[in-house]
């Protein structure tokens, strides 16, 4: 009997180590309750557990991009609401097959959320199902976007009912551990330097303007020492930035909701008819002017430093319309932040950019007459922004386009429409020689860069020819006697779509490839049959590639298993090649 145990036990561990690694799931996701017992009519607190497997990560509650995003979702005919979910912040992570980093999760994640209860909810128990999505990925590799299922049991009582407080160590402990997500490193500091330089040059908009004879008004007729004026001045920047900084907080409280709200059609097709409407301002098609009542308000002499506070503070709400444009597009990066430390101090750095000019004429309000006043070319400069604004809106309604050709189209015809408008058409400036050389030559090197933009948009690049996988070819090309590449891709795997652009349309590994069968399996939709393939291969996740010599064998040594460039491709290909068919590994 003892025998038999052994040889038992000895048979699990060896089907538990040496099993071939499957596609299970990389997270779980416990509920932890607050409550042994809810009333009806109230809300109470709920976190969600997520225990990440080591080295994977998982994706933001943002879209970004072709990203799978990590969302929840409730059943919606239950009376019982799981709302106001809080994700904790993103650790951004930069990886070799991305251009920009991105917002991850790894190790434990508490995501906090909110239970609430009707008043009518029926009493007893109840179980409110939902589940969670998310793709996880690894440094090199990604696992195909999941599913979890779950279930909440609860105990519904009537008001007034008692009620215990439960896992009340692990609600403080996180309170006490909220992360304001600030790193100040050296991104960071980067990040709101080019915020600041981008509120300098949005002085250059016509909407400022109207701001600087309001500016010279109330400074200019002071009587003070220099320090009190300093202060005065420093009063006036510091209203301005805080009215516009609880925008960036607003944002980043409602992040998910904004980051949604902007990847809607609608809501694309509504902000690019915004963003026209501006640059038609801008070419002089129609006039914005805010109201003369608002103009005269903001403008009195109000005494104090409460007076120059409130000046700064209505300037602010002045300057917004006018700036709209480009404060939709810093929203959506606070947005997607989710963190309203960074969502305040983004705006705070970008409106202090914006008032230092006009803090500085306010404590220099005697040098006011050496100002470069509007001219003519401050008339191009606004019909130069409002092409700058056309082009925005091009981009953004461009996702909606489904065509690389058209959308390659839209974006280069703005230019070039911008370059013969902006260096011929346009009549601003006809009496001076030289400013129209400097439009000629803006609009000449405006028009190379369409063409050159065109000529890599529309470059046909060779890439690897992929066969789709099928059992016969494999036969067929062990009776040719010829090598095997066989390549595991999905489309939602970052890193499989980073090697097809940079990888497999390399000139030298493209023409090597002619000297292998190149085999594709898509796993971008699942279908039953590729279980027994990847089981049969033992795969693990994607990107993965097989070498199979000309006896159809595989060389082991040679399978890669993550993201590699085209150097450590073409050294496993060579190797392949150069390797007698029967050295097997």
């Amino acid at each position: 009997m003892k025998k038999v145990f052994l040889f038992l036990l000895i048979a699990l561990l060896a089907k538990t180590l040496y099993a071939p690694p499957s596609w299970a799931s990389s997270v779980k996701v416990d509920v932890i309750q607050s409550q042994d017992r809810y009333e009806a009519g109230a809300s109470y607190a709920l976190l969600f557990r997520l225990s990440i497997a080591d080295k994977w990560f998982i994706h933001g509650p943002v879209k970004e991009g072709d990203l799978v995003p990590t969302e929840f979702s409730f059943e919606d005919h239950s009376r019982i609401r799981i709302k106001d979910l809080l994700f904790p912040i993103t650790e951004n992570m930069k990886f070799d097959y991305l251009s920009e980093p991105v917002a991850l999760f790894s190790g434990e994640t508490l995501v906090r959320g909110t239970l609430a209860l009707p008043e009518d909810t029926p009493h007893g128990e109840h179980v409110l199902k939902g589940e969670i999505s998310y793709q996880a990925c690894s440094v090199s590799s990604c696992l195909p976007p999941e599913t979890i299922p779950l279930s909440i049991s609860l105990n519904v009582v009537p008001p007034g009912s008692a009620t215990k407080a439960i896992n009340q160590e692990i609600f403080l402990a996180y309170e006490k551990g909220i992360d304001t997500g600030m790193r100040f490193g050296a991104g960071l500091w980067l990040t709101l330097l080019g915020f600041f330089a981008g509120g300098l040059a949005l002085n250059l908009t016509p909407c400022i303007y109207p701001l600087i004879p309001i500016t010279v008004s109330y400074f200019g007729g002071r009587d003070q020492g220099r320090g009190a004026t300093a202060f005065h001045a420093l009063l006036y920047l510091t209203g301005l930035a805080f009215m516009n900084s609880i925008l960036g907080v607003w944002a980043s409280l409602s992040g998910q909701m904004v980051g949604s709200a902007l990847q809607h059609p609608a809501v694309l097709i509504l902000m690019t008819c915004l963003f026209i409407g501006f640059a038609t301002s801008s070419f002089g098609l129609w006039e914005f002017r805010l109201p003369a009542g608002w103009t005269r308000a903001v403008s009195r002499s109000y005494s104090g430093y409460f007076g120059t506070l409130f000046m700064g503070l209505t300037l602010g709400i002045m300057a917004a319309p006018c700036l709209g444009p480009f404060i939709l597009g810093l929203l959506t990066y606070v947005a997607q932040k989710g963190d309203p430390v960074v969502g305040f101090l983004s705006f705070f750095t970008l409106s202090i950019g914006l008032g230092l000019p006009l803090a500085v004429l306010a404590f220099f309000s005697s040098a006011v007459t050496r100002l470069p006043f509007s001219g003519d070319w401050m008339l191009w400069i606004r019909k130069f922004m409002g092409w700058v604004l056309i082009a925005m809106a091009a981009y953004m309604i461009s996702s909606l386009i489904p065509e690389e050709w058209g959308r390659s189209s839209l974006l280069a015809l703005i230019p070039l429409a911008a370059a013969v408008h902006l260096g011929w058409l346009d009549r601003t400036g006809a009496g001076h020689p030289r400013f129209r050389i400097f439009k000629k030559v803006f609009g000449v090197a405006l028009v190379l860069g369409v063409f050159v933009y065109l000529g890599v948009a529309t470059q046909k690049v060779e890439a690897i020819p992929w066969v789709p996988y099928e059992e016969p070819l494999l036969a067929q090309a062990g009776r040719e006697k010829k090598p095997v590449i066989m390549d595991f891709y999905a489309d939602w795997c970052g890193p499989c779509r980073a090697m097809d652009s940079k990888v497999f349309t390399d000139p030298a590994v493209v023409e090597l490839s002619r000297q292998f069968l190149t085999v594709r399996l898509d796993l971008t939709r699942r279908r039953p049959h590729q279980d027994e393939i990847l089981r049969r291969y033992s795969i693990k996740g994607v990107p993965t590639i097989l070498f199979f010599d000309t006896e159809g064998q595989e060389l082991k040594s040679l399978r890669v298993e993550e993201y590699m460039d085209k150097k450590e491709i073409l050294e496993k290909m060579k190797k392949l090649l150069g390797k007698p068919s029967s050295g097997r590994q």
